[in-house]
């Protein structure tokens, strides 16, 4: 199962850095949608993991672990605040410019 979650986690990673090397924001922005999403399956996958200990934890240590429980909580309330930011500005950019490629918007170089 920690290979399964290794190779998502792997394979979100790889779709969202070439979604965001896209010249098109629309895709970007799905980009930095998915590397939110990899990075909270990466941080709850370091927690406990079928009822065992987590694994920075020793044997001694409690079943389960709340911290990477609440990264997660933390970082879903973040990303959704900087995926509203980004589509705000996508809209702006969209409405001034026309287009959503990056290629022919030339206001945004100064």
């Amino acid at each position: 199962m920690e290979l399964l979650t290794a190779v998502a986690v792997g394979a979100l990673f790889g779709v969202a850095i070439f979604q965001l090397l896209r010249r098109n924001v629309v895709r970007s922005a799905i980009g930095l949608i998915l590397l939110g999403n990899a990075v909270n399956l990466f941080l709850l996958s370091t927690g406990a993991y079928d009822g065992r200990a987590a694994a920075y934890a020793g044997e001694l240590a409690q079943r389960s672990d709340a911290l990477p429980q609440a990264l997660v909580l933390t970082a879903i309330v973040i990303s959704m605040g900087g995926l509203a930011l980004a589509m705000a500005m996508l809209y702006i950019v969209s409405a001034r410019y026309r287009t959503s490629d990056l290629d022919e918007i030339t206001g945004l170089r100064y």
